[in-house]
């Protein structure tokens, strides 16, 4: 499964989450930490559904960049 990730930077940390499993989120000080950090969090995520019986949510999100002027 390939799920897109959103990375978000704040003022002193980074958030990450899944937009195709609600409730996947992650945070860490770099953006390499947070990547790690949510590719873990995915991985549990999946194991938590799987334990629960429920199928897995299919990967449907994708993202693109729109430019402007600003």
């Amino acid at each position: 499964m390939r799920y897109m990730v959103v990375i978000e930077r704040g003022g002193s940390s980074f958030g990450a989450y899944v937009p195709d499993l609600p409730g996947c989120i992650a945070a860490g000080e770099t953006a390499e930490e947070v990547l790690l950090l949510i590719h873990e969090a995915i991985e549990f995520h999946l194991e938590g559904i799987k334990e629960e019986g429920a199928p897995v949510p299919q990967p449907l999100s994708y993202s693109e960049f729109i430019e402007v002027e600003a």
